[in-house]
C-alpha cells in the first residue's frame, strides 16, 4: 500500500491526471468495447471534475475539450457540442489563445461534423486554422493541424 500522504488538493490533482491519462489510453485503444466506451465517458468526466476543484481555466478548457472528443468519438453530437462550446468559452473568457483556443474551435467543428452540419463545421474549421497561426511551437502547430485534418477522415 502506498504510504504517500497527500493533501486534499494534491489528491484531486492526482485524480485529475490519472483519469485524463486513462481517457487518452481509451481514446487511442483500437478495439474499444461498449464497456470501454462507458469507462472513457466516466474517466473524462472524473478528470474534469477533479480539475474543477484544483485547476485553472486552462485545465477547465482542456478537460472540456477531452470530454467533447470522447462524445465525438461515440457519435454523440449534442454532448460533444455542449462540451466543445464550454472549452471554447473557457478560452475566450480567459484570454487563452494559441494551442488551447485552436483545439476549442476544433472540438466545436468536430461536433458539428458529427451532427451533419457541414456549414457550421466549415465555419469553425476556418476559426481553428486562424487560431493555429498563433501557435508558436512548430511541433504543437503540426500536431494540431494533423488533428484538425482528422475531422475529414
Amino acid at each position: 500500500m502506498d504510504s504517500e500522504k497527500l493533501t486534499e488538493q494534491e489528491w484531486h490533482k492526482k485524480q485529475a491526471i490519472v483519469n485524463f491519462n486513462l481517457t487518452w489510453d481509451l481514446i487511442d485503444k483500437k478495439d474499444r468495447t461498449a464497456e470501454d466506451d462507458l469507462l472513457m465517458i466516466h474517466a473524462a468526466h472524473a478528470s474534469r471534475f477533479h480539475w474543477g476543484v484544483v485547476g485553472t481555466p486552462i485545465e477547465f478548457a482542456r478537460g472540456e475539450w477531452q470530454v467533447s472528443r470522447v462524445y465525438s468519438l461515440l457519435n454523440m453530437a449534442e454532448s460533444a457540442l455542449y462540451h466543445g462550446e464550454l472549452s471554447l468559452k473557457y478560452c475566450t473568457d480567459n484570454a487563452i489563445s494559441g494551442f488551447d483556443l485552436a483545439f476549442g474551435y476544433e472540438a466545436v467543428a468536430r461536433a458539428y461534423m458529427i451532427a451533419g452540419k457541414r456549414d457550421r463545421m466549415d465555419e469553425y474549421m476556418k476559426l481553428a486554422r486562424e487560431a493555429a497561426d498563433l501557435i508558436e511551437d512548430e511541433q504543437d502547430k503540426n500536431y494540431f493541424l494533423s488533428e484538425l485534418e482528422s475531422i475529414y477522415l
